[in-house]
């Protein structure tokens, strides 16, 4: 598999429909304003979405006051972003096309608070060493003490129990429908199915929860924390997604 075979795979009718897959009320009502707490927590102000996917994130997290830089490795993607940014009357600070691990070439070192990189984006990834320069990158663009959020599906649920899902937190659009037609240890080919019949298939790399962090860790970030659907506490098996946050140090 290559790493950059989302970019065909997010057709631009794909794209068109991909806000009704999400479900941006049922999506918000689930997170509960949770990347937005964790934010401001930590202080943090400017933030880039550097997987903006249709700007669901970098929208709700500008109308809520940070500044938000959205970028995104699929052009269709962040044109959509920009469309949908236009249409809710949100001004980004900046808009661009960038794989991750141009990151620190497009935007330059020390320049974020936090860079959030979710809908399970990162298993667009298949090679390691992708996935290494990918949060080497990362790691530059961020300040000192800054926060790499970063969510991925329960990938070890997936791969050791079969797939099941409560469909509450991710992708809860109206008779759209997310699940495997493939599940191998190298790949998850997910299909996304629609109430007129069309069908639409993502080539994803299965993250183990253990591995991500043995990156992070191994990328030269500290103060790892995990959450399952958004909670500290939970049983491994029976949470849809992780959350995954790591610090970059400050000396």
């Amino acid at each position: 598999m290559q790493n950059d075979i989302y970019k065909r795979e997010y057709t631009r009718e794909f794209v068109s429909r991909w806000d009704d897959l999400i479900g941006w009320d049922s999506r918000a009502e689930g997170e509960n304003g949770f990347f937005e707490r964790l934010l401001r927590r930590n202080g943090c102000k400017t933030v880039a979405d550097i997987a903006a996917g249709t700007g669901f994130h970098a929208i709700r997290l500008a109308h809520d006051g940070f500044e938000v830089t959205a970028s995104d490795g699929a052009e269709t993607m962040i044109r959509q972003t920009e469309q949908n940014a236009d249409d809710m009357d949100v001004e980004l600070a900046d808009t661009r096309v960038v794989d991750w691990r141009e990151l620190h070439k497009a935007f330059g070192a020390n320049r974020f608070d936090a860079l959030v990189c979710l809908g399970n984006a990162f298993s667009h990834l298949f090679e390691e060493d992708a996935r290494r320069q990918a949060l080497e990158s990362m790691r530059t663009v961020l300040r000192p003490g800054g926060l790499l959020i970063l969510d991925h599906r329960n990938y070890d649920k997936i791969l050791d129990h079969g797939y099941s899902s409560k469909h509450r937190y991710y992708y809860v659009g109206d008779g759209v429908d997310a699940r495997p037609a493939e599940i191998r240890d190298d790949l998850v080919k997910f299909e996304y199915s629609y109430p007129d019949g069309k069908k639409y298939h993502l080539s994803l790399f299965p993250l183990r929860r253990h591995y991500v962090q043995r990156l992070f860790d191994d990328a030269g970030f500290t103060n790892i924390t995990t959450y399952g659907d958004f909670e500290t506490s939970f049983e491994s098996d029976e949470v849809d997604f992780f959350q995954q946050i790591a610090v970059k140090p400050r000396h």
